[in-house]
């Protein structure tokens, strides 16, 4: 079930993100804590209430206190403390006065700390002639347009598709029509926000001097630049097409489909997915066939995430215009995700990302709790390929060996090969320079991957399987330091085997 959990400064709804295992009545949770289903304290409190439309706050905030709506079917605790009506149009009526600047100064004034308890928001005083209709029907506006803004993130349950994906004309048109969308709902919501303000200010007979703005900075939507990015355009722009490829890799996994909006598959061990594939639900963008997503620094494989990005691209936004639109994306990228190197293709700066940045921002979007693995050969990046964790299977490791990590030995082999064969060739003392350097990393590259099979091979032969129920962190620790940054999700330092 969804758990209210604080989280974020955050107005009029979001921060879902948290769910509870209440099957059976929470069972596990009674029994883990040793309490008996009678039990009426921590840690869940306020039993009679868990599951009623709520208003939820966080109990340790920012400088800003923020509340937001929850409709009914969700659990809470102290961090994500609740107020309860069984009037609904009285209870997002509260939600606007709490949301107003008026109820933070007088809590500014009751609680000058972070910590937002129960009892300061019980002593806001509540007038009894506010019309409390009215500023239910504000309310709503304001929750209708925070919801939307939020389930445009990817962590969002009801996210559906990339906000980018709205013109066929081009990546940038697209960008640009998204850009004046969230301005317009920006605006949209300033303009709500301070007529509920003056509202509570006239009601209040709060005279002038007293009464605060609100800035743009405290409207909090995502698509707000003024809230997330400081104003800063450029930091938007990049970060629209960060969370695009983090799209188009669910779209190449199956997780999203261009045929099918919202989550598509997130099943376990890949059952049922041949199903979905026969029904034609991948059909515009074909899904990999094996959920296994090649990340390497040079092009080894055909299907790898740089050559599939750039179908995606050609799909979605027609092939006349492909390189134009690359170079929209690589641009975008250089903004702020990663350095722009002069001279850089498009495609290389794209396949740089992949590389390099793409599994660190995946890590943020997700919250240390990836669903797309970094399998990695180590230090040089001989290897690498993103494995979806629902579509992982027992022989998701030997397919790793036999479809990329060998046939990868066998072209390093003939590639070393040939930069000898340039080296000897060559009269260029600057260039027999670069190609020996060349040589000596892919050397170092081939003994990390030599020693990565070995490795990959005794996993490979476990057969190792996954309970999605005992969750990522895990999970992920089951593969030693076959995985990238596994102390960034397990906590721990991974298992190292040194003699197979």
């Amino acid at each position: 079930f969804p758990y209210n959990k604080g989280g974020e400064f955050k107005k009029w709804y979001g921060n879902r993100e948290h769910v509870i295992n209440w099957e059976n009545n929470g069972h596990d949770i009674h029994v883990n804590n040793n309490l008996p289903f009678s039990h009426q304290g921590a840690p869940l409190r306020g039993k009679r209430f868990q599951f009623q439309e709520s208003i939820t706050w966080s109990f340790i905030s920012s400088a800003y206190f923020g509340v937001r709506y929850s409709p009914p079917g969700s659990m809470f605790d102290v961090a994500g403390s609740s107020v309860f009506s069984t009037d609904s149009t009285l209870l997002k009526s509260l939600v606007a006065v709490l949301c107003s600047k008026l109820s933070e100064q007088y809590l500014n004034i009751l609680n000058p700390t972070l910590n937002f308890q129960v009892g300061n928001i019980a002593n806001l005083p509540i007038l009894k002639k506010i019309d409390h209709e009215h500023l239910s029907r504000l309310s709503d506006q304001c929750i209708a347009i925070s919801k939307s803004d939020f389930d445009e993130i990817e962590s969002s349950w009801d996210f559906r598709k990339s906000p980018l994906i709205n013109a066929k004309e081009s990546v940038k048109l697209s960008f640009k029509k998204y850009n004046e969308h969230a301005e317009e709902q920006t605006k949209k919501l300033f303009a709500l926000e301070e007529e509920i303000n003056s509202y509570i200010y006239d009601s209040y007979e709060i005279d002038s001097r007293f009464r605060h703005d609100i800035s743009l900075k405290e409207i909090t939507l995502f698509s707000n630049i003024y809230f997330k990015f400081s104003g800063n355009r450029y930091m938007f722009q990049s970060d629209q097409f960060v969370d695009l490829v983090s799209y188009t890799i669910g779209c190449m996994m199956g997780r999203y489909s261009l045929d099918q909006e919202g989550l598509v598959y997130a099943h376990s061990g890949n059952k049922g997915f041949s199903d979905l594939v026969d029904q034609g639900t991948y059909k515009t963008f074909p899904a990999d066939d094996d959920g296994i997503i090649p990340l390497t620094q040079l092009e080894w494989f055909p299907d790898d995430a740089t050559n599939r990005f750039k179908e995606f691209v050609e799909v979605v936004w027609g092939k006349d215009h492909l390189q134009e639109n690359l170079d929209f994306v690589a641009e975008s990228l250089c903004l702020h995700a990663i350095k722009p190197k002069k001279g850089e293709a498009a495609i290389d700066t794209i396949r740089r990302y992949l590389s390099e940045q793409f599994f660190k921002d995946h890590l943020k979007i997700y919250k240390k709790r990836p669903i797309y693995w970094l399998f990695s050969s180590g230090k040089t990046k001989a290897f690498e390929c993103l494995v979806y964790l629902h579509r992982y299977n027992e022989s998701t490791l030997s397919r790793i060996r036999t479809a990329y990590v060998i046939p990868l030995l066998t072209k390093m082999d003939a590639y070393a090969e040939k930069l000898s064969q340039d080296r000897d060739a060559s009269e260029s003392a600057a260039e027999i320079k670069r190609l020996e350097k060349e040589l000596a990393q892919l050397q170092k590259q081939q003994a990390e991957l030599s020693s990565f099979d070995e490795k990959l091979r005794h996993y490979a032969d476990q057969r190792i399987s996954l309970d999605l129920d005992d969750g990522v962190k895990v999970n992920y620790g089951k593969f030693g330091d076959l995985l990238a940054n596994v102390k960034d999700v397990t906590g721990k330092k991974p298992e190292v085997i040194k003699d197979i």
